[in-house]
């Protein structure tokens, strides 16, 4: 297999190198975009002829090139929403080194708008399903508790569903957590959450670009079923020393960046984040205890990247990304412990490379994993012995080859082409459980070492000036180890298509078609993201999950106002997705035999989804008045053989509707108002139909010779259980909530300050997070009555940052 996909490369790489030739009558203007003050490279920027529809845009690295006929002199414009538009003319009589910094600041007065444009428009691009959010824009919206997150923000978007109330998963086009690709420079994210699912991992301050792309993939994207969420950090200031940070109710955050070296050849970026929630609930727990018991929460999360020119042909980045969840409790007088931890940890080593004008090249060594830990102690009263031990570990670990070509052999073309290899490995579940009674319990599930590979050639391509077309072939393949390799499957072959066909200026109808294979999943029990949750790779008796999706639109530019407009609809399948059986949980527990090596594909059950739906987005990404409404009518369903009988349900997170209006408002230089109000059909639940009374006997011998419990000295103990009904048949109540912040900020010279005061929840919405089945009196002389309550967590929640730079 990498033997086919090496030969593969190496035959397309050679057609790139001999096709990267001059062409007669054309010439090719390339170069970097940046920003002034930072020297940071621009992603997305536009390049192009005015008044024509030649153009391109920058890549993740800021690289463009631009293939036009040889002529005299050509104006060239270059722009980028927030910045002010650079234009020049070019003599085009040979090929060009064209290298431009862009200022920030208002992109582009009204009068301009009418004959330029600042990004690539909407409508031109074949691309669809896909949105970006300015970073500038994620810190205005008001957050929970003050904490600005961008996966929360993308929860605002339309086709992305929340999970629980003030959760961070994510639920694309009725797909699982599981099923999106989180790549932060190029290494994926297996675990996005701190908090138990209340807060990202991902400090905006660090951040340059958050992209979320739903359907319509390119080839260069793999393995996930439902999206792409590509974060690139900030490479750093080449020109001075900068720092920014804040401090909030729950946490504080500091970035530093700055040259490398007094040639301004490099720079660096650092930032940390961290809780200080068990410092504040420290003194309380003391308090209430007499200090004899601990409690205690904290996360924290690191950033740091290093970039450097080697020459005008070679760039160097190192990232790294580390982030650590801690909770802990200790109780002094019975002496018990008990611990749960969990994180992650990314390194990026990427080496670019720009054989001409028209090939630019990108060589990635990636490492990722995730690992979880759960201890428990309890140590003898009188003696320094253990009564009870526990100890549990999950981990994922990767190590990752990958190698990009971008080449540009003219106007009409923009070729892709890459390979990647990645090295998986998983230690699903490892138990030891032992206490002074019992036998010790040692289980666990195999370690696997699995080799997932992939290949994939892509098409920018334009036959005519209405159509612009991204065609694409995806070829991957995994391998699974546990004596010897075994291949999953044979390679398979994943066509992606995206259409654009322009029926008037600023508006085109779209199409596209895409084929996902995914080979690692997630073992949930609750749904909502918590760190219990497994991966786990496919494997000889577990298929990899595969997915179609076709999605149809309309995209309109409405470049007088700075809006776009999309309106899309899809239809979505799903095969081979996995969950738990009916009562299994992550433990994975196989009887209480010491050594006993587990399956976890005996606790998992496999089956198949399909989901369809329509969507609206109304976006503004700058100018005094900014924001969105985004719009969702959708329906998922999900059908396993050995759960709900066999019959389909929805899933959890399905939702009938989804709305989100987002304003942000910039009252003058000094204030900015900010809201957003949404609303969501409830989720999807399992809600017991009513309790009754079972009897366990209390001990002895419980029955007599006819086979009647004993009354008396062997009293049976009473029991309340639940019987249930078919799966999530429950609709909880609509979910609906108002956030308002505002922002006061204070301009000096060489730094801002920013004090910003928020309400969550402003109108107090008693939005539901459980329901549960309890016995109430009935009064005098009633009998009880067993009924529903709903709980709810978050009522009005105010909030206040201070963020500062210097």
């Amino acid at each position: 297999m990498l033997k086919t996909l090496g030969s593969l490369i190496c035959t397309l790489f050679l057609l790139s190198l001999s096709w990267a030739q001059t062409t007669p009558g054309r010439v090719t203007v390339s170069g970097y975009v940046r920003e002034t003050n930072s020297q940071e490279a621009l992603i997305g920027a536009s390049v192009y002829v005015p008044g024509t529809s030649r153009g391109t845009t920058t890549n993740t690295y800021g690289f463009y090139s631009l293939t036009l006929s040889a002529q005299d002199s050509l104006p060239v414009v270059v722009s980028l929403m927030g910045y002010t538009a650079f234009s020049c003319s070019i003599p085009l009589h040979t090929d060009t080194t064209l290298h431009v910094q862009l200022a920030p600041g208002q992109a582009l007065s009204v009068v301009e708008v009418k004959a330029r444009r600042t990004e690539e428009k909407l409508s031109e691009s074949a691309q669809m399903s896909q949105v970006s959010i300015p970073i500038s824009q994620i810190k205005k919206v008001p957050a929970f508790l003050g904490e600005k997150d961008v996966l929360k923000v993308l929860q605002l978007m339309p086709g992305v569903q929340k999970g629980s109330e003030g959760q961070t998963g994510i639920y694309v086009r009725g797909g699982g957590p599981d099923q999106n690709l989180i790549i932060l420079d190029d290494a994926v994210v297996y675990n996005a959450s701190h908090l138990f699912g209340f807060f990202s991992v991902f400090n905006g301050d660090a951040l340059k670009s958050v992209e979320l792309t739903k359907g319509g993939f390119p080839a260069r994207y793999g393995g996930r079923l439902s999206s792409v969420i590509e974060l690139n950090m900030k490479d750093g200031n080449r020109e001075k020393l900068h720092g920014e940070g804040g401090i909030g109710l729950i946490a504080s955050r500091l970035v530093l960046e700055g040259p490398l070296t007094k040639n301004k050849k490099g720079s660096f970026l650092v930032s940390g984040r961290r809780t200080y929630l068990d410092l504040l609930t420290a003194p309380l727990v003391a308090m209430r205890t007499n200090n004899q018991t601990q409690v205690g929460y904290y996360f924290y999360d690191l950033n740091a990247k290093i970039n450097y020119d080697l020459g005008p042909t070679n760039k160097l980045y190192v990232s790294g990304f580390m982030g650590r969840d801690r909770f802990y409790t200790g109780d002094q007088v019975n002496r018990t412990d008990i611990g749960l931890n969990w994180g992650n940890t990314t390194g990026t080593l990427r080496w670019n490379h720009l054989f001409n004008q028209k090939l630019f090249s990108n060589l990635s060594l990636i490492a990722s994993s995730y690992a979880l830990r759960i201890s428990s102690d309890q140590k003898s009263l009188l003696l320094d012995t253990d009564l009870f031990y526990l100890r549990y570990n999950s981990a994922i670990r990767d190590f990752s080859l990958k190698y990009d070509v971008e080449f540009y052999p003219g106007p009409l073309h923009a070729l892709r082409t890459g390979v990647q290899t990645i090295y998986h490995h998983f230690t699903p579940s490892a138990l030891v459980m032992k206490n002074s009674v019992t036998t010790p319990v040692e289980q666990a599930a195999d370690n696997v070492d699995a080799l997932e590979s992939a290949a994939y050639l892509e098409d920018v391509w334009r036959p005519t000036h209405r159509w612009r077309v991204n065609a694409g072939i995806r070829l991957s393949h995994f391998l699974h180890k546990k004596e010897i390799y075994r291949a999953i499957g044979p390679v398979r072959f994943e066509p992606r298509l995206s259409a654009a066909y322009t029926l008037m200026p600023d508006l085109s109808v779209k199409v596209s078609y895409a084929l996902m294979n995914q080979y690692v999943h997630l073992l949930s029990n609750t749904g909502v993201g918590l760190p219990t949750d497994l991966w786990v790779p496919s494997t000889d008796r577990v298929k990899p999950q595969q997915s179609r999706q076709v999605a149809i639109g309309l995209a309109q530019d409405f470049t007088q106002q700075g809006l776009t407009l999309t309106l899309e609809g899809y239809y979505k399948t799903m095969g081979n997705i996995i969950n738990y059986k009916e009562g299994v949980s992550f433990l994975l527990l196989n009887g209480s035999e010491t050594g006993t090596r587990v399956r976890w594909e005996d606790n998992v059950t496999a089956g198949r989804g399909w989901s369809y739906g329509a969507e609206v987005l109304l976006q503004k990404k700058a100018g005094r008045f900014n924001g969105w409404v985004g719009y969702t009518l959708s329906w998922t369903q999900w059908q396993f053989d050995a759960l709900n009988g066999g019959r389909w349900f929805y899933p959890r997170y399905d939702r009938r509707h989804d709305l989100s209006l987002v304003g942000i408002v910039e009252l003058s230089k000094r204030m900015t108002l900010s809201g957003t109000w949404v609303y969501g059909t409830g989720n999807a639940l399992t809600v017991p139909l009513g309790q009754y009374n079972t009897y366990q006997p209390g001990g002895g011998f419980p029955y007599d010779a006819n086979g009647n419990l004993f009354r008396g000295l062997f009293q049976p103990t009473r029991s309340v259980e639940d019987y249930g009904t078919q799966k999530n048949s429950f609709r909880a109540e609509a979910y609906h909530r108002f956030d308002i912040g505002i922002q006061l900020h204070k301009q000096k010279k060489h730094h801002e300050r920013t004090w910003e005061f928020s309400l969550y929840n402003a109108y107090n919405r008693r939005n539901p997070f459980f329901y549960q089945l309890e016995s109430v009196n009935g009064g005098k002389n009633q009998p009880s009555q067993t009924v529903m309550v709903r709980y709810s967590i978050f009522p009005i929640i105010p909030a206040f940052s201070y963020s500062f730079t210097f």
